[in-house]
């Protein structure tokens, strides 16, 4: 019975664009844990006492979560089953990460620093410079620039297929960002291997995550845009936020081209609600700037 609604609630989730991978998982243990107690439904005791078996507290909470979205929906066709209170296991303590927000002069200095890659005479300078030169030109996730192939870079613009929720979209790029896609894409079909990814490994197989992540974490320890392992510092992801940041500093300063712009920006970036782009934007001098000055015209009355 248990794993039957899960089995419909994951298929549910997924039928409208959710990946739901981690949930599944998290959900399918929780059914085993729960029929080896003999349970046909969802008990507060069994999953407060499943949840708890997690070393940390965050775990902890979020697997407890999951199972209570789950019991809520199920809740709704069958008063059988319980549902846990969201702070049974405490309440979430989280803080919003500042985005490292990169100057131009540390593109330049990432982009270079691949130079230093072996092995010696291979095509890696090339390849990561352009990757990491694209996620800061166009914003992409690094989990769409890794999924591209050799064909998705077209003379309209690089085609991103089958992104969140399923959507696919056209990406234009500058004409500077498509020059280095063609050199490099020229570079990369030389290459004798039969997998047609954009961005492959000494191997010729797709890049995974993992290795690219482990790439940029040495070379921003490099040239000094992280410390220690361990320690925080800028994130290949915030490329995606500069992009977002520095665009809406370039836009008109008018109430209707701001609007007008993160309409496209939102649209770009491939999300499907405004409010998901305004989590990449942060105050920066340039904003604050604008923010000052059309303040200030407000109140003497000049503002439009």
């Amino acid at each position: 019975m248990l794993s039957a609604d899960i089995t419909r609630y994951v298929e549910l989730h997924r039928a409208v664009g959710f990946k739901f991978h981690t949930q599944h998982q998290l959900l399918s243990s929780f059914a085993a844990f729960a029929a080896a107690h003999g349970d046909e439904f969802v008990r507060i005791e069994r999953v407060l006492d499943w949840a708890s078996r997690s070393s940390a507290p965050p775990q902890r909470r979020r697997r407890m979560l999951e199972v209570r979205r789950f019991a809520l929906a199920m809740r709704a066709e069958d008063a059988r089953y319980e549902v846990p209170a969201a702070d049974a296991l405490g309440r979430a303590s989280y803080r919003r990460r500042i985005a490292h927000i990169y100057t131009p002069d540390e593109i330049t200095r990432l982009t270079r620093a691949t130079a230093e890659l072996g092995p010696t005479g291979s095509f890696r300078p090339l390849m990561y410079a352009t990757l990491f030169g694209l996620l800061a030109a166009t914003g992409l996730r690094i989990s769409e620039a890794l999924a591209m192939r050799l064909e998705d870079v077209t003379e309209d613009g690089l085609i991103i297929r089958q992104t969140k929720f399923h959507k696919s979209r056209l990406v234009p790029v500058h004409p500077t960002t498509q020059q280095a896609l063609d050199i490099y894409r020229n570079v990369r079909e030389q290459l004798p291997t039969p997998d047609d990814a954009l961005f492959v490994s000494l191997w010729g197989k797709r890049l995974a995550y993992v290795t690219v992540d482990a790439i940029f974490l040495r070379l921003a320890r490099s040239i000094g845009l992280r410390g220690e392992p361990g320690q925080r510092g800028a994130r290949m992801h915030d490329l995606r936020h500069t992009f977002a940041v520095r665009s809406l500093e370039q836009c008109g300063h008018d109430d209707k081209a701001v609007a007008r712009h993160l309409a496209a920006l939102s649209t770009y970036l491939g999300h499907v609600h405004a409010t998901s782009t305004y989590w990449y934007l942060q105050a920066t001098p340039s904003l604050m700037k604008q923010i000052a000055n059309a303040g200030e015209a407000l109140y003497q009355g000049d503002a439009p």
